[in-house]
């Protein structure tokens, strides 16, 4: 049954679907900062620090030290970043499944009024149907009922046999 509040619903819900998308990017934009976190930690421990040799090598290897540690950072602020984007993303959420709820309530609000509204009109005609009944029983002589029973009875006994 359509309301006043059904486009609007409708649009609601695209609104709600849309923001589940987003948190669920924004989940998948968190697991791969992790990812890429832990595989900057599982480089650093690779690189080793040359024990002797030319001051080059040295200087070589704390460079890439440096830089392996400014990947860290870089994804773990990458990480922070993604946890703030799942909690707007929620709260976004939330609020779009409450609006969309208001709207749902509303409906079905709407739903049960008609209903109700219809049953009444039922009712009423219902009303009107037996009372029309009975002002045609009621003006007919109780003689003529009499008659009219016997003649229907006499009728459907002599037809029958």
């Amino acid at each position: 049954m359509k309301t006043r509040y059904t486009s609007l619903l409708s649009v609601k819900k695209n609104i709600m679907q849309k923001s589940e998308r987003v948190l669920q990017s924004a989940n998948a934009n968190l697991n791969n900062a992790q990812i890429a976190l832990q595989l900057s930690f599982e480089s650093l421990d690779e690189i080793d620090s040359p024990k002797i040799g030319r001051i080059s090598d040295f200087l070589s290897s704390r460079m890439l030290l440096d830089t392996q540690r400014s990947v860290i950072r870089h994804n773990e602020e990458w990480g922070g970043f993604a946890k703030k984007e799942i909690k707007n993303a929620k709260e976004q959420l939330k609020l779009d499944m409450m609006e969309y709820e208001k709207f749902n309530y509303l409906e079905l609000e709407e739903i049960n009024k008609v209903l109700k509204l219809r049953k009444i009109a039922e009712a009423k005609e219902l009303d009107e149907i037996a009372r029309m009944t009975y002002s045609n029983n009621k003006k007919r002589k109780p003689f003529e009922i009499t008659i009219t029973f016997y003649t229907t009875y006499f009728n459907t006994f002599f037809t029958s046999n």
